[in-house]
């Protein structure tokens, strides 16, 4: 992994966690995003072999691994549903409150 990827990951995570620990709802989904992003890329940069041959070819050769690419295109698709869950809990909670800061939330405390 070369320094200016490993620095891009690094600084997605970082915003990720800092928009995590926001107090407004909005930006801690967004936060979400970011970190499952970064996680994403994350793994395939650490799980990316060079082979000389694509995955599925039939051609003779160092074949590459395909193994990183399904698990990451199946993180996405489960992340996007998480986050469509979190948009509709968002959405409830916004239209009862009128508000998108988590301090307002007191009758979830009980």
């Amino acid at each position: 992994m070369n320094l200016l990827l490993a620095m891009a990951i690094g600084g997605l995570f970082g915003a990720g966690v800092h928009q995590l620990l926001q107090r407004n709802v909005v930006r801690s989904a967004i936060g979400l995003v970011i970190l499952s992003n970064a996680m994403n890329l994350f793994l395939l940069t650490v799980g990316a072999y060079d082979g000389a041959v694509a995955a599925y070819a039939t051609l003779g050769g160092t074949h590459s691994d395909a193994l990183p690419q399904a698990l990451i295109l199946t993180a996405i698709v489960i992340s996007m549903g998480g986050f469509s869950f979190v948009l509709a809990l968002l959405l409830l909670l916004s239209a009862r409150h009128r508000s998108g800061d988590m301090d307002r939330f007191t009758d979830l405390k009980h």
